[in-house]
This record gives structure tokens, C-alpha cells and sequence, in this order.
């Protein structure tokens, strides 16, 4: 299907989650909304995927339980969903008052940052005024690996805080550029505040609202339509598309980038420069379990696994592996974020069998880097490691709990970098488009239009980031989609 019209008043490119939160809001508003996605589905990284053939399990692969969802955005857009709270991280048996103390702390700033994501950007100051010394230094001024080294003496409870600061790249927590705090911070916003929850059905029922929402207000959207350039002045952009044979031009007002900023200076022109592409640093393995796995600390595994857990994220072991991946060589024992999205929410299994269960495991400190050459030899020895980091905390193999598809394979579904870019187009398969913004403007920032106000802003004027690359994005939260609409409503 080609555009049904030679202009808009916005095209979007890029179909993801964000993207099509923004086209929800303005086509709600009046204006003419066109979405292009080369993908032949909406939904980007939210949407499901049959990853294991005879079993109907659709996952999406890349965000497992998804990030927290604000209720603003679900009454602003009247998505049909079923919201489940969020689980807040549990408070541990050992360095109970440490950890009690430093969760008070963090709500004093998670309290003041929370009610600003879906406003126009605060500067630093006004935040830090209102924020205690002590966890303002902590997490925004200095690594966060001394505050977490300095305040508690545990290692499980270190390990953890630690496994929250992993970001999409590979950093240190000692790293001076704090790409781990502000890590922390956003996992932390979504995961322990009041009144953000996440959808039933996991991160593709939020893309699926977002696309009726979209499509009822009267957007159009086109799939499997690539876009090749975006040229224009502060006042218009026109933006060339392609398709199966086919190409042509629309006008708007306004273009939206879903996709990441590298990628949208490159389609306006700018050229790519490889020396400020993202670099990605994760390998997504997906398992399908017959049965959840015994541990072997004895706990009831649907206890275990009903939040997210860290393995090997103590910070001796982060920095030995991040130590490893930067020198060339794939980590002896990766660290490990590990999700069971069917405990959390039943419906991600559709027909699925009583007792099978979905595992979803984020390596971290896995650089595209370490792929080069034999990429499927690499890709096989790093998920055999993603394993063995697993089965060293149960009391028997991960293996012994895989069921087998259709053609007798186990359920295994493994991403590395690479994939993820040549399949999302997210450069260097950096999940986040790149490396998190703090969600507050630097004191002497320019906010003179309504798109550096909102922090969704490029060098045209014409031409605004909706994606997970804007400030204030990099998660399943749909908040960069919103505050880019918002910043086009303002400035009409």
C-alpha cells in the first residue's frame, strides 16, 4: 500500500512503540498522520515473534516483561489494556537497614524526576534543589559503583544494585562517564513508581493498542516501506519512500524519527560517521521450558523467577567480565538478567501446555566486536556460557528443563548484536539507539523551541526524534512517543 496522500501534516518513520504512541496522540488532535516501517509488521522491538515452530509461543524477544507504562499516557490515549503493577525490587534478608536506607534515599529523587518525564524538560538545577546531597552525589555526580561498594557489605545485595546499572553498551561501574547511573535511574523509575504498570500480555499488547488506538483516530500506516531521505528546511521536510519496486515523495510539516538518531542524521544527509555509532553489548537468549528449573539454593523457583533476578552481577565479577570483553575476549561468566515473562503474566503463552514457561536471558558485556568472523561459532560458544553462568545457581541443567520443537531442536532463540541491527536497524544492536541521557536538561541548555523543550529536537527544525534515542527514552514506556507529539501540538 502506498501513501494515500502527497502531504501531511506528520510522517513518522520508523513503526515502533514510540513512534506509534505519537501518531495515536496527533491524529487524536486533528492533524493528518502518516507511519512508514520497512518491517512488514508495526511494533518494531515490541512486536511478537514465533521463535519456536510447533509451539504457537509468540515472544518479544528483545523486551521480555517491558518497562513500566504511565497511566497518563493510558487514559490520554484510551489504549484497551489490562494493567499489572509493576514489581518493585524486594528488600533483602541481609543489609536490611543498608538497603532500607538507601531505597528512602532513592525515592527522594525518583519522586522528584517521576513527575516530570511527561512534562517539558526541567533544567538540572530546579531538579537538584530538591534532592538530598548525599543521593544526588551518589548517583548523579559520582560512579555508582562507590555508593553501592560504600553502603553495603553483602555481595547478593551488591550484585543486586549492580545488575539495574547494566546498561545496552558495555561499561564499568566505575566509569567516569556514569552511563551505569543513569542506567540505574531509568530502571528504577519504571520499576518502583506509583502508577506506572505494565500491559497483560507483554510489550507486543501495548504496540497492538497503539496501532488500534493509531489507526482509530485515523492515521495511516504503511509497512514494508522503507524510507531512503529526509530533506527539508525548519519549515518542511519531504521524505523519500520505497518499496518492492516502488518509490516516491511526501510532504509534511513535521517528520518524526523513530528510528535512532545515527540513523536519522544519515537519512537527512548528514553522512555516517563510524566513529559515533552506537556499540551494542548484549545477547538476548530465549528459552521455552517444559518446567522451571530447581534451584539450587532450594527456593520455589515461581518465587525466584517472579521478578527480575541478576546472576553474576556481583561488581567484582561485572568489572572482571567488562575487563574481558574489552580486551578482545568473550567473558568466562557472563552477567546475566534473567525474566520469566509467563510467571508474571500467564497470557504470553497462549496454548502452550500447563507447566511450560518462557525464560528470557539479557547477557551483558558481549560487544558486537567479539562476533567478527565466524559470527554463528562465536554466537554458539556465547550462549553455551549463558547457560553455564544459569546452571552454576541450579541444582540441574537448564538443558534438562528445555522443551523441543517441532523438527526435535531445543527451544533455544539467541540474538547477538549483529542481528539485532540487521533486523530492527538499530545501529551496532544497541537496544536504546545509544547511550541514556540524564531526563533533565544541562543547566545552560538552549529551550527556546518547543522541541528543546521536550528534549525530542535535531538541527532541523522540521525534523524531531520520537524514539528511544530522545532524551528520555531508551525503554518500553512509550514517554519519547509522547513528548515528541507534545512538542509538534505546541508548536502549531
Amino acid at each position: 500500500m502506498s501513501p494515500a496522500q502527497p502531504s501531511y501534516d506528520v510522517t513518522v518513520v520508523g513503526g515502533g512503540h514510540n513512534a506509534l504512541a505519537a501518531a495515536a496522540y496527533l491524529a487524536r488532535a486533528g492533524l493528518s498522520v502518516l507511519v512508514f516501517d520497512r518491517l512488514d509488521h508495526m511494533g518494531g522491538a515490541t512486536a511478537s515473534v514465533d521463535s519456536f515452530p510447533g509451539h504457537g509461543v509468540r515472544l518479544a524477544r528483545y523486551a521480555a516483561l517491558g518497562s513500566s507504562l504511565p497511566a497518563q499516557l493510558v487514559s490520554d490515549l484510551d489504549l484497551d489494556l489490562r494493567l499489572r503493577p509493576q514489581p518493585a525490587p524486594s528488600a533483602p534478608a541481609t543489609d536490611a537497614g543498608a538497603w532500607e536506607a538507601f531505597d528512602t534515599d532513592l525515592a527522594k529523587l525518583l519522586d522528584v524526576v517521576a513527575p516530570t518525564l511527561l512534562e517539558p524538560l526541567p533544567t538540572e538545577r530546579v531538579i537538584r534543589d530538591q534532592v538530598p546531597d548525599d543521593i544526588w552525589d551518589d548517583l548523579v555526580v559520582n560512579p555508582l559503583g562507590a555508593a553501592i561498594e560504600r553502603r553495603f557489605t553483602d555481595d547478593a545485595v551488591r550484585a543486586a544494585l549492580a545488575g539495574d546499572a547494566l546498561s545496552a553498551g558495555s561499561t564499568s561501574l566505575a566509569d567516569a562517564a556514569l552511563t551505569q547511573n543513569r542506567c540505574f535511574l531509568y530502571r528504577r523509575l519504571g520499576s518502583a513508581t506509583d502508577g506506572w504498570q505494565a500491559p497483560v500480555g507483554g510489550p507486543t499488547a501495548l504496540s497492538d493498542a497503539l496501532i488500534r488506538a493509531a489507526t482509530e483516530a485515523g492515521a495511516e500506516l504503511v509497512s514494508a516501506t522503507g524510507v531512503s531521505a529526509i530533506r527539508g528546511d525548519d519549515d518542511e521536510a519531504e521524505v523519500t519512500w520505497h518499496r518492492a519496486g516502488e518509490s516516491g515523495t511526501v510532504r509534511a510539516r513535521h517528520v518524526l524519527g523513530g528510528v535512532a538518531p545515527w540513523v536519522l542524521r544519515i537519512l537527512m544527509g548528514e553522512g555516517e560517521e563510524p566513529e559515533t555509532k552506537p556499540a551494542g553489548s548484549q545477547l538476548v537468549v530465549n528459552l521455552l521450558l517444559d518446567r522451571l528449573p530447581t534451584l539450587a539454593s532450594c527456593v520455589d523457583p515461581r518465587v525466584a523467577f517472579a521478578r527480575t533476578t541478576y546472576v553474576g552481577t556481583e561488581p567484582s565479577r561485572l568489572e572482571a567480565a567488562y575487563a574481558e570483553a574489552a580486551d578482545g575476549r568473550l567473558p568466562a561468566s557472563l552477567p546475566l538478567r534473567v525474566e520469566c515473562p509467563s510467571l508474571a503474566d500467564p497470557a504470553v503463552l497462549g496454548d502452550s501446555p500447563a507447566g511450560h514457561h518462557t525464560l528470557a536471558l539479557l547477557a551483558s558485556h558481549v560487544p558486537a566486536s567479539l562476533f567478527a568472523g565466524d559470527h554463528d561459532a562465536r554466537k554458539s560458544e556465547a550462549v553455551e556460557r549463558v547457560l553455564a553462568t544459569l546452571d552454576a545457581h541450579l541444582a540441574e541443567p537448564i538443558a534438562d528443563c528445555l522443551a523441543t520443537d517441532s523438527e526435535g531442536r531445543p527451544c533455544i532463540a539467541a540474538t547477538t548484536p549483529q542481528e539485532v541491527e540487521a533486523e530492527l536497524a538499530m545501529p551496532g544492536g544497541h537496544l536504546f539507539h545509544g547511550d541514556l541521557d540524564w531526563p533533565w536538561a544541562p543547566n545552560r541548555a538552549r529551550l527556546e523551541t518547543p522541541a528543546q523543550q521536550w528534549g525530542v529536537q535535531t538541527d532541523l527544525g522540521s525534523v524531531l526524534v520520537c524514539g528511544a534515542g530522545a532524551r528520555r527514552g531508551g525503554a518500553v514506556s512509550a514517554v519519547a512517543g509522547h513528548n515528541a507529539a507534545q512538542a509538534v501540538l505546541a508548536s502549531r
